[in-house]
């Protein structure tokens, strides 16, 4: 089986509002997929559409070859899922809790406990095992919901903002249990952590209301930022105007940019005319002529950047039809 996870062409409108319009997109055996989006873009409502939790109004989603409307059984049973707040019984302990899971998962006698003793040492539980979810940290109750979702041991995972609410001790520990996982299953993210997609997932798809904006990996997507690869110096400000003049010279830079000047030194930005500038002839460059170098460093962007300048730019350019098909 190629994909474990494949969504064609989900659609779903609430009143006049398109909360997900025509989502098409595929996950392998062994690909973490980090899905992206502003608040409000759409994210959930694909998750649980895809999970079989909500129905939509056209098109469909298969989990490990079972379509999760015709075959709800059978797509749920290869699926783990872990719902935005993870939502469970409070008066339960996380014991008694995965213990009901686990017999609605089909699991009888000490299967059971076999499976309660692995995911509560997978997902650190095993402190609070005996304590009432109501007395739980936020932390805590999110370690719940992912115990939970991996307790059948499912090859397909589909989670929303598994990290939220954890501290950084909790998040790496979480992280770290996805990498574990990942060889040998499908797993979908949903987060707005853009570290978080660095840190576990092979490959990131933005959603922009309701459409996706960008499908590849991290390094994918920090192309799309004019300024990846480019080569940030600073030097000495009385030497800053011959070296820019030096750098616009150079047929390997393709743009020179001033970044700021403060304290008797200028930033320098010098723009690549593709792929990645070579720091180390810029450097050389510059020593020819003698100009000193307090800092020189190859500039890789921020996924942040990426999210700001796809989104905004998606926003921009829907605005921008919108007033073309009104003035028509």
């Amino acid at each position: 089986m190629d994909a474990l996870i494949e969504a064609h062409q989900l659609r779903k409108v609430f009143g006049d509002i398109t909360a997900v319009d025509s989502i098409t997109l595929r996950v392998k055996r062994g690909e973490v997929l980090g899905f992206l989006g502003p608040n409000g873009a759409g994210k959930s409502t694909t998750m649980k559409m895809i999970t079989g939790f909500l129905e939509p109004d056209s098109g469909r989603a298969v989990i490990c070859g079972h379509d999760v409307q015709d075959e709800p059984k059978l797509a749920k049973g290869k699926l783990g899922y872990v719902p935005e707040g993870a939502p469970s019984y409070s008066e339960m302990t996380p014991r008694s809790f995965l213990s009901f899971i686990a017999e609605i998962r089909g699991f009888r006698g000490p299967e059971i406990d076999k499976r309660i003793s692995t995911a509560a040492e997978r997902t650190g539980l095993e402190p609070v095992l005996d304590q009432t979810i109501e007395t739980l940290s936020k932390g805590y109750k999110r370690r719940v919901g992912v115990a939970q979702a991996i307790l059948h041991d499912p090859p397909v995972l589909v989670m929303d903002e598994p990290t939220d609410g954890l501290d950084p001790n909790q998040k790496h520990h979480v992280r770290e249990l996805i990498k574990t996982m990942a060889a040998d299953k499908a797993i979908i993210i949903s987060t707005h952590i853009l570290e978080e997609v660095e840190a576990v997932c092979s490959r990131a798809v933005v959603i922009n209301r309701g459409a996706i904006v960008a499908d590849g990996t991290a390094e994918d997507l920090l192309h799309r930022i004019r300024h990846h690869g480019a080569v940030s110096v600073r030097v000495p400000s009385d030497r800053s105007d011959a070296a820019i003049r030096l750098l616009k010279d150079a047929q390997l830079v393709a743009g020179v940019e001033t970044l700021a000047k403060a304290n008797g030194h200028s930033h320098i930005r010098a723009l690549p005319r593709e792929g990645i500038l070579d720091a180390a002839k810029v450097a050389a460059l510059l020593r020819s002529e003698a100009i000193p170098i307090d800092e020189l460093y190859v500039e890789r962007g921020r996924l942040d950047e990426v999210f700001r300048q796809i989104t905004t730019s998606d926003d921009q350019k829907r605005d921008k039809n919108r007033e073309g098909a009104a003035d028509a």
